[in-house]
Formats: C-alpha cells, sequence, structure tokens
C-alpha cells in the first residue's frame, strides 16, 4: 500500500512565500496538489508525470508556484510564490500510478495524503 505524506504548511503574510513537500512511499507515476478552500470544492493546483517531469498548473497559481522533484527521495516539492489571501486552503497530496484523467481530477489519483494548511494573511 503506497502512503502520502505532506509536510511546510504554515502562515504567511501576503506577498510571502512557503514550500510543501510531499512523500510517498513508494514511486508514483503520477502525483499532484489539490486545495480545498472555505466553503469551496477540492481544485487541482498542480500535477507532475514523475517519469517525464512533465508539470501543469491551474490558472490561478500559473508564474507563482512551481513543482519539481527528487526522485531519489519520491518527493514532490511546490513552491509558492507571492501568496495571496485567496490561496489560503488546506492543500492535499495525491499519487496514482496508473495515470488516466486529466491531472485536476480527483479520479486520477488512488492515494492521498491528510493535508496541510496554507494561512494567507492581508
Amino acid at each position: 500500500q503506497v502512503y502520502v505524506s505532506e509536510s511546510g504548511g504554515g502562515s504567511v503574510q501576503a506577498g510571502g512565500s512557503l514550500r510543501l513537500s510531499c512523500q510517498v512511499s513508494s514511486r508514483s507515476v503520477c502525483m499532484g496538489w489539490f486545495r480545498q478552500r472555505p466553503g469551496k470544492e477540492r481544485e487541482g493546483v498542480a500535477g507532475i508525470f514523475t517519469l517525464t517531469g512533465g508539470t501543469y498548473y491551474g490558472d490561478s497559481v500559473k508564474g507563482r508556484f512551481t513543482l519539481s522533484q527528487d526522485n531519489s527521495k519520491n518527493t514532490i516539492y511546490l513552491q509558492m510564490n507571492n501568496l495571496r489571501p485567496e490561496d489560503t486552503a488546506m492543500y492535499y497530496c495525491a499519487a496514482a500510478n496508473r495515470c488516466f484523467y486529466n491531472w485536476d481530477t480527483e479520479a486520477r489519483y488512488d492515494t492521498w495524503g491528510q493535508g496541510t494548511q496554507v494561512t494567507v494573511s492581508p
């Protein structure tokens, strides 16, 4: 069974930066970050195809968030810069080895972490 563990959340002021980490217990082909903002449905933030390093981003985070990976550690990182109050959310990491559907579709992933909270104050 694959396990996913997130870390790196916290509280920052608008314009600040945070880096989230997501480690999986075994190599996963597809990984992604989702977030759930207060009163909103969970949405895709960024995804990565680990075999090629190809990355995908939601429109609201393009140019501000960057995904990277360290295959030796089975870990992906989400560097979040220029954070805004509307980025406040619980952030979840997800993983899969059979990568059906689009990267921002929850059904693509079969393993999810517990989430890490990101709070951005004005």
